[in-house]
């Protein structure tokens, strides 16, 4: 259904804006103007190490093991399908986790070392990090051959990049958007579609290569 890129774009997007502490950091970041570029590429920078650990790394050591792949194929199956399940309750009941997070934040970092600290800090002490890009991207890119692989980890690596960008970026023009609980309700209500999309491309892999 998706290509190789497009697939990691998609489903790198989806994690990430499903994770709130991160995007809420950087979205704080935005909204004061504090060394946002440096904010993002941070983020940026360690997602593509992570996500690459996991796709060419796990990927690789996987491949031998089509049980083990098997297993991790299966739980990125069910991971996807219930945090689909979540977004779309978040936008059934106009609530966001990144929303509320946003507006409880504390002030954004002054100082060029603090921020960087601070973004790494909101970034690698943050166990849902390792789940989303070394466990579950990589999970889901070992149901691909070995050059999608790395078309899969440059589309998941553009969607961390783009989303960071933008959202830092653009944190003061998104200002008077978001302050509508209905962009909230679209936002998560796509996060949920397309997770619920990749999650049943996943399932298909998942029945065609059940072990023998």
């Amino acid at each position: 259904m998706f290509s190789a890129a497009s697939q990691g774009f998609l489903t790198s997007l989806s994690l990430i804006v499903a994770i709130g502490s991160q995007n809420a950091f950087v979205l704080r970041q935005g909204l004061a103007g504090r060394h946002i570029v440096l904010v993002c590429l941070i983020c940026s920078v360690c997602d593509f190490v992570l996500m690459s650990a996991g796709v060419l790394g796990l990927g690789a050591n996987l491949g031998s093991r089509p049980w083990l792949s098997w297993l991790l194929a299966c739980g990125g199956t069910v991971f996807l399908f219930c945090y689909g399940a979540r977004a779309l309750r978040s936008a059934w009941k106009r609530e966001s986790t990144l929303d509320v997070e946003a507006h409880g934040a504390r002030a954004a970092p002054v100082s060029l070392l603090g921020a960087a600290a601070a973004t790494l800090a909101v970034t690698l002490l943050n166990p849902h990090v390792y789940l989303d890009t070394v466990v579950m991207v990589g999970g889901i890119a070992t149901s691909l051959s070995s050059g999608e692989r790395v078309l899969f980890l440059v589309g998941a690596s553009l969607a961390s990049a783009s989303w960071f960008f933008s959202l830092g970026l653009g944190a003061r023009k998104l200002r008077p958007v978001f302050a509508r609980p209905s962009a909230w309700r679209v936002l998560d209500g796509l996060i949920g579609v397309v997770m619920w999309v990749i999650g049943f491309s996943l399932a298909g892999h998942v029945v065609r290569t059940i072990p023998t």
